[in-house]
């Protein structure tokens, strides 16, 4: 049988987050919640189902290659021209574009741990070397990763706000980070959770790229604008950057669907307003009730919350059997989307009934 190189073989595929109906299946439970994959509860704007159902006629052909009236959309809600945009299928492809776009074997791309697995994998695959550089107070150390830069860096990953994590690094830690970078280094910033963000230091990285910085900053459609299963997102960078990955873009990447969704929630600001509405009531309270049942938790600017557990695959699948999927992360922990109200008080009375026989088992 036909081998991949070694680096292929090596790679930990993408584990994704359990689907309801997967549990339901199993174990005949009804009405499971799922908090393991980030997704809105809110669902999409109604303003983007009617758009869905105004298109589904036309599926017989192909999509806009381009995406021209989806980065129209997003030129005038953003201010920059849609040379500047490029379409994805989801912000991870983006990633992968970006990879394959500017690395190949023998270069390096740095980026936190623990932070989004897509990064190591994507960088893996081109043959290239992933460097990755522990989190510091579960933000990443910036200052640690500047110092990781060689001449054979290319690319530079940063999640704001960072997953799994929840947390963000401020405007004068990456006002410092960016004059260490040196040209020719991308930055990436993958901002798949900005809309959440209530921490006045967040930084605008529009603005390192109005200051003609090699820098690409990633956003999707698949958090607060609850359209995960249409895969859409976009990126934005400098229009050269922009030309040659599109050279690698595949030319119908993004859906006749999920564009005509994605434009008409571009323009349903109060949807987005609802769903952060939404998400701070539910972080309120579960921090009350993580409190309360003596749980170590990081402060979140995203949809989800970062719990310490010393055994986080026990609780998972304790959790299980109660119809409550969360997401495991690494050896200590666990990630805990906030959910609807209902959602988050069936999660706080399952926690509850397991996590004392877990910590005396």
């Amino acid at each position: 049988m036909i081998r991949p190189p070694e680096y292929i073989q090596s790679i930990k595929p993408y584990v994704p987050g359990k689907p309801v109906e997967e549990l339901q299946r199993e174990l005949g439970i009804k009405d499971a919640v799922k908090l393991a994959s980030n997704e809105n509860p809110l669902g999409p704007s109604p303003k983007a189902v009617e758009a869905i159902y105004k298109v589904v006629g036309g599926l017989n052909r192909y999509p806009d290659g381009s995406g021209f009236y989806l980065k129209n959309a997003l030129s005038e809600k953003l201010a920059v021209r849609p040379e500047g945009l490029i379409p994805g299928n989801g912000s991870n492809e983006l990633i992968d574009i970006a990879v394959r776009t500017f690395m190949t074997a023998g270069d390096e791309a740095i980026m936190g741990v623990p932070s989004f697995v897509v990064y190591p994998m994507a960088v893996q695959s081109a043959g290239a070397k992933a460097i990755q550089v522990p989190l510091k107070e579960w933000r990443h150390d910036l200052d640690a990763m500047a110092g990781e830069i060689t001449d054979r860096t290319r690319i530079i990953f940063i999640a704001n706000p960072n997953n799994p994590t929840g947390t963000i690094n401020h405007t004068d830690e990456f006002d410092k980070f960016m004059q260490r970078v040196p040209d020719g280094v991308l930055v990436i910033v993958d901002e798949a959770y900005r809309e959440y963000v209530r921490d006045s230091r967040y930084p605008d990285a529009m603005e390192y790229l109005k200051a003609g910085r090699d820098i690409l900053i990633l956003r999707t459609f698949s958090k607060v604008y609850s359209l995960a299963g249409l895969r859409i997102g976009y990126g934005i960078s400098g229009e050269e950057i922009v030309r040659e990955m599109n050279k690698v873009r595949e030319p119908f990447n993004t859906s006749s669907v999920a564009q005509a969704a994605a434009i008409a929630s571009v323009g349903d600001d109060g949807h987005v307003k609802r769903s952060i509405a939404l998400n701070e009531e539910g972080k309120a309270y579960l921090y009350k009730e993580f409190r309360r049942l003596g749980l170590d938790f990081v402060a979140t600017e995203a949809n989800f919350i970062y719990v310490g557990f010393d055994r986080p695959v026990e609780l998972y699948n304790h959790l299980l059997k109660r119809g409550v999927i969360i997401r495991p992360v690494g050896a200590a922990a666990v990630r805990i989307t906030i959910g609807l109200p209902e959602e988050n008080r069936l999660l706080v009375e399952a926690l509850g009934a397991v996590i004392g026989k877990i910590l005396i088992s």
